[in-house]
């Protein structure tokens, strides 16, 4: 907003709800931070399977089509298995017929991203916004609303199924 239009709404009366409503807006972003967890490289190994930490700590991938979550169909939360940060809900997921569980939106602020130049390719990898974990990568060919297909590692990943 520009310094004549807030000068505007101002004098007409409309400061108040505008100001509550950047208020409200800040209250609710900081409720979103997430509080960082910093472990050493050995306390990664003795908590997680190796590999759960080659993926999330090394950045490896597990072999395509050897998740059980690739198939899981019922409604829940896919969180990160290191730190049970909630990551996608299920109605973000979809079969994109890669052989890695997909999805294409994430929970807003639970994921952070960074270009990925191994292999002679320049890709998106996304890490768990709290541990840091690698999850995966992000492509730009996945369906609408957003047209992203956030592609994860699925041993990474576990389901919290909704309860009934």
């Amino acid at each position: 907003m520009d310094r004549r239009t807030f000068i505007k709404l101002a004098a007409g009366g409309a400061s108040v709800p505008l100001f509550m409503s950047f208020a409200l807006r800040g209250q609710a972003m900081a409720a979103e931070r997430i509080e960082k967890l910093v472990r050493s490289n050995a306390e990664w190994k003795k908590l997680l399977t190796p590999e759960q930490y080659d993926i999330l700590r090394e950045e490896g991938t597990e072999r395509a089509f050897s998740s059980p979550l690739d198939h899981e169909k019922r409604s829940g939360l896919y969180a990160c298995v290191a730190c049970g940060l909630p990551l996608f809900p299920s109605r973000f997921k979809y079969d994109s017929g890669t052989g890695w569980p997909s999805f294409y939106d994430v929970l807003p602020g639970h994921v952070e991203t960074r270009t990925d130049l191994t292999f002679g390719m320049r890709r998106t990898e996304y890490h768990c916004a709290r541990c840091g974990g690698h999850q995966g990568h992000v492509f730009d060919d996945g369906p609408k609303p957003t047209g992203l297909r956030y592609c994860n590692n699925g041993v990474v990943l576990r389901f919290i199924p909704d309860k009934a």
